[in-house]
């Protein structure tokens, strides 16, 4: 049986975009995430409080955040990394937050400089000055399936973290896949591991597509009883710590999946294709998103 909705997390403004080496104006992010709630997304991500000097993209985190379009249900949020992101986060009035670790020391260390015992160690303090404020929070765990260092990962691994993330009092972990290595026997045996400790309904997915197998491990997913999955307009993305890591899952690609399986998500695909053909011409560049291309096609 699988779920008659999904929520989709739209990550494009944040995890889309922090790759990005070129400067891109505030202006046409906040115009970027205007599109993308207008097409029906009710949860964004909209940029992270992260240092400057780590992801440079971002040093317009807190003027976002400030411009950040009124839309009724839709709850924006910002990745935070330690206490001085979520002060900063805070004096934003963004009302949830995230935070991040992984299931792979090494990734670990070259993503945040510290142990994941040492994250989970710093981030019990900022989830509850945040959720002592009002704010919800958010877990993400990178490399779920596989690490660029260390190679395959241990699905007991990614259950101890994601436990953890969740006695720290986030009410979501999303797993990630941040290579783009997985494939559905993969996503059910890491799932089928986690959910012995985490409730499936507090379990979240985050795909990207190096090796085309996205989709097929959303149906995974799915099938497992996930209703939450993580994508990106336009395939934007990739990890500036993961070596290899192509784009996220298109968001366009995500919805046309869904749409067809008679699966409910409240998202417009042709909207969300408005929104990439506008950040592609701030970029540049085409996007990976097939729904995307074909669109394109079609209107030309």
């Amino acid at each position: 049986m699988l779920p008659s909705r999904v929520t989709i997390v739209e990550v494009g403004p944040r995890d889309g975009l922090q790759n990005e080496a070129q400067p891109i104006p505030t202006g046409d992010k906040l115009a970027f995430i205007e599109r993308l709630a207008d097409a029906g997304l009710r949860f964004i991500e909209a940029t992270s409080f992260v240092s400057p000097k780590r992801i440079p993209q971002l040093a317009d985190a807190a003027e976002v955040a400030a411009k950040l379009p009124s839309r009724a249900g839709v709850t924006y949020s910002a990745l935070v990394p330690n206490a001085k992101g979520l002060e900063r986060a805070i004096e934003a009035k963004i009302p949830r937050i995230a935070v991040f670790t992984a299931a792979s020391e090494t990734f670990t260390q070259k993503n945040i400089g510290m142990s994941i015992e040492q994250s989970l160690d710093g981030f019990r303090e900022v989830v509850a000055a945040a959720r002592a404020r009002g704010m919800t929070a958010r877990g993400y765990v990178s490399t779920c399936f596989v690490c660029p260092y260390e190679g395959e990962v241990a699905p007991d691994r990614v259950r101890d973290v994601a436990a953890s993330l969740l006695a720290l009092g986030v009410d979501e972990v999303s797993l990630g896949d941040t290579i783009g290595a997985a494939a559905p026997r993969d996503v059910e045996r890491v799932i089928e591991r986690v959910a012995a400790s985490v409730p499936r309904e507090k379990i979240a997915l985050h795909f990207h597509d190096t090796y085309g197998t996205a989709l097929a491990n959303v149906h995974a997913g799915l099938q497992l009883g996930i209703g939450t999955f993580d994508s990106s307009a336009g395939g934007l993305g990739g990890c500036p710590y993961a070596p290899g890591a192509s784009g996220n899952l298109a968001t366009e690609d995500l919805v046309y999946f869904l749409d067809r399986m008679g699966i409910w998500c409240g998202v417009d695909l042709r909207q969300i294709a408005s929104a990439s053909v506008a950040i592609e011409k701030v970029l540049g560049r085409s996007l990976p998103s097939k729904q995307l291309q074909r669109i394109k096609s079609t209107r030309a």
